[in-house]
C-alpha cells in the first residue's frame, strides 16, 4: 500500500501572518500555485486560496495590504504522511477538497494535490473518484 508521502510535495513555501495579501498573490504567481499555507515556525495556521483572496479579499473590498489571517481558511483538513493514498483522495471528496495539507508532529511536512494523485501509478481510481465528488457539488474551503 502506498502512501501520501510517496506523493507529496515536500518543502512547500508558505507565508506567514506578518505577510499581507498581496504578498500571498506574488508568491502564487511566482510558483504558478492557487494555494499557499500559512506557518508559523513551521506550525500550520491557514491556507490562503486564490479563490480566498477573490472571494473574502476583492469582492469584499479589501486593500491589498489586507494581513492574510483576516482572509485564510482556518479550519483545515490535514492529514499524516503515512495515510494511504486511498484514505486521502477519500477525504479530500468527503470534504470537497483539492489539496490536503500533509502535518507531521503539528508541522506542515507536505501537500498532496488531486493532481499528485491523479499522475501517480495505480492511483488514477483514487484521483478520479476524488475529483468526480468535489466536481459534483463544488463548496467553500471554510
Amino acid at each position: 500500500m502506498e502512501h501520501v508521502r510517496d506523493v507529496m510535495t515536500s518543502n512547500v513555501e508558505y507565508c506567514t501572518p506578518l505577510d499581507n495579501v498581496y504578498e500571498v498573490a506574488v508568491k502564487m504567481k511566482e510558483l504558478n500555485v492557487g494555494a499557499i499555507p500559512i506557518c508559523e515556525n513551521d506550525h500550520l495556521l491557514g491556507m490562503i486560496t486564490d479563490r480566498d483572496i477573490v472571494i473574502r479579499g476583492v469582492a469584499e473590498k479589501r486593500p491589498n495590504s489586507t494581513r492574510v489571517t483576516d482572509i485564510m481558511s482556518e479550519h483545515l483538513i490535514t492529514a499524516e504522511p503515512t495515510m494511504s493514498l486511498e484514505e486521502a483522495a477519500k477525504l479530500m471528496a468527503k470534504h470537497q477538497i483539492r489539496r490536503l495539507p500533509i502535518v507531521e508532529n503539528n508541522r506542515l511536512v507536505g501537500i498532496c494535490s488531486l493532481g499528485d494523485l491523479a499522475v501517480h501509478d495505480g492511483s488514477d481510481d483514487d484521483a478520479g473518484y476524488a475529483l468526480s465528488e468535489i466536481s459534483e457539488s463544488p463548496q467553500v474551503h471554510h
